[in-house]
């Protein structure tokens, strides 16, 4: 599989060797032949005349050519792999081919692809390649849409704001690929097309007004940014209010990423709540309802924050919902929040979990890995993510 980052890397010098891509992606690109997409704004065809479309389009951009080679490198590997969602999405519903939420799973299929065959994990460059990655499919359908949508300035700053935790990720970016996206196809009628283009080039000047094109907007605290972010109705120019009395850490991780270790070394005086201990508590089994142990585990939570006392959830907490959960309740006991996700490479990951007395079936791990998102700035007051 490096033989494919070398081919990214000659096709974003537009050499473009289509057998080799081809033979390198097989897995993705004999669906994404086979997967029919809506003739109004895709007339060319199946997802994979798309993406080749597309990519084809891309490199001749200015704006892509203006680019530093990593940057061009993650564009194009972002557009070989940005429809790849359409595959388990696209159904034929009300008489049209429809691919609902394929930028969020295929932002998924991209990390567990990235992680597992290319190794793109474990150390901050790898982690950082591969989210800007994934960022750039999960929001690359806003861009045409941002200028129309009510609360289109907040979305933007908040998918801005990953730039925080991943510096290679940028609207602009994010734009230049969008464009090629809308470029990189054939409409029924051409001013869909063309109208297409004309949104995203309004959604980057947009952006650009809004001091959030080439990195996140600079808010003036993290409450203020959280509490915007978060859809408090307030100017994120102006500095909030900060009515916290201290801060709860959320851990985020895979099983066996070392979650405990980091938190003995950095905060071993701060009381825990711990899923896994509950469980060895209640002599629940991990395959068992754990309806029982996160209500022991809330309840444990409420009598820490009703005492003003910061204090550290420790679990995998691996989707958004899951964390918004918890993050919700901190916040009305007026606690800050803070989410740090540790991550290691692959095959330490498994070694360290096959070293535990209570290891989780490495089957388990890996469907874990395919329903893993990353926590986004928005999610908390701080988000970090560390690789250990």
């Amino acid at each position: 599989m490096e033989d494919l980052l070398q081919l990214v890397s000659q096709a974003a010098k537009e050499n473009i060797d289509w057998v080799g891509i081809e033979n390198a992606l097989s897995s993705f690109v004999i669906p994404m032949s086979r997967t029919q997409q809506n003739p109004v704004f895709h007339d060319e065809g199946d997802v994979w005349t798309h993406t080749k479309m597309v990519c084809e389009t891309l490199v001749k951009l200015d704006s892509f050519r203006n680019l530093t080679e990593d940057e061009q490198q993650i564009l194009f590997l972002a557009a070989l792999l940005h429809d790849i969602g359409k595959v388990p999405t696209t159904r034929w519903e009300d008489e049209r081919w429809t691919s609902p939420n394929h930028t969020l799973v295929g932002s998924k299929m991209a990390r567990q692809f990235l992680w597992q065959e290319l190794g793109l994990c474990g150390t901050p460059e790898k982690q950082q390649l591969r989210e800007t990655v994934c960022d750039l499919i999960r929001y690359h359908s806003f861009p045409p849409h941002a200028i129309d949508d009510p609360d289109g300035k907040r979305k933007l700053l908040a998918i801005a704001a990953n730039g925080e935790n991943c510096p290679i990720f940028t609207i602009e970016l994010l734009s230049i690929l969008c464009e090629a996206d809308a470029l990189g196809r054939v409409c029924e009628d051409e001013l869909d097309r063309l109208h297409m283009v004309e949104q995203v080039l309004l959604c980057r000047e947009f952006a650009k007004e809004n001091s959030c094109y080439f990195g996140p907007f600079p808010f003036p605290s993290a409450h203020t940014q959280f509490s915007y972010l978060g859809r408090k109705d307030i100017a994120p120019e102006v500095e909030l209010y900060d009515d916290t009395w201290g801060e709860v850490i959320l851990m985020s991780g895979l099983p066996g990423t070392g979650k405990d270790t980091w938190i003995k070394e950095h905060y071993p005086e701060l009381p825990m709540i711990s899923l896994d201990e509950i469980r060895k508590e209640m002599k629940i089994s991990p395959t068992d309802n754990q309806s029982k142990v996160v209500e022991i585990a809330r309840e444990r939570a409420r009598e820490l924050l009703r005492k003003n006392q910061s204090f550290i959830w420790n679990a995998t907490n691996l989707s958004p919902m899951i964390r918004k959960k918890q993050i919700k309740m901190f916040t009305q006991y007026h606690a800050s929040s803070r989410i740090v996700y540790l991550e290691a490479g692959w095959s330490e990951q498994l070694r360290r979990n096959a070293g535990r007395p209570d290891a989780v079936p490495e089957q388990a791990i890996c469907h874990m890995l395919e329903e893993l998102v990353l926590p986004e700035t928005k999610e908390a007051h701080r988000v970090e993510w560390h690789c250990v």
